[in-house]
């Protein structure tokens, strides 16, 4: 699953950062993630997966690594499965 998001986060360079040399759990905000490219981030996430984030997983921590992203997207791909 992580691959996958890096993957397609190396397609839709939200931030200037090498996706495949950052550690699972690095800090994608101090990396350079801002609160506008968490929400293409979160679309660009949305389509791929064809899920939908609800209000109660739209916080920092959900989008602070690639780890947190990945347990998010397993949640919800396993809810809509």
């Amino acid at each position: 699953m992580i691959d996958h998001i890096r993957s397609l986060l190396e397609q839709h360079p939200m931030i200037p950062v090498n996706f495949g040399a950052l550690a699972d759990d690095a800090n994608l905000y101090d990396a350079g993630l801002t609160s506008f490219a968490s929400v293409q981030m979160m679309l660009a996430l949305e389509e791929e997966f064809d899920i939908e984030f609800p209000e109660t997983m739209l916080t920092r921590r959900t989008f602070a690594s690639l780890a947190n992203i990945a347990d998010a997207v397993s949640q919800l791909t396993r809810k809509a499965a």
